[in-house]
């Protein structure tokens, strides 16, 4: 089985079962970047990429596990709504028109 190169946006399985996306790839550098499902981010060698046999895997359903939310943030909000204190990053962004 070939493994998977390192695409920023796209999810992998680890053998030991820990799942993470590829937050970075620097060609010059030759390192990724990888953030673990539970918010920790990890920079290794770009030629270390196939020693830990990344299985790609479609995006989790659940992913506040990435931004450390806890259910508590969740209760009695109505489907949809957003918790205290989140942001939409596109509201800096300034109209065009």
């Amino acid at each position: 089985m070939a493994v998977a190169y390192p695409i920023i946006g796209k999810w992998f399985r680890q053998r030991n079962g820990s799942i993470f996306e590829v937050v970075a790839v620097d060609e010059d550098d030759a390192t990724i970047e990888i953030q673990y499902f539970d918010g920790t981010i990890e920079e290794f060698e770009l030629e270390s990429w196939a020693d830990i046999f990344p299985v790609e895997i479609d995006p989790p359903e659940d992913w506040s596990g990435a931004v450390d939310m806890d259910a508590d943030d969740f209760v009695g909000r109505k489907e949809g709504e957003m918790p205290a204190g989140y942001h939409d990053p596109l509201e800096f962004l300034e109209d065009p028109d």
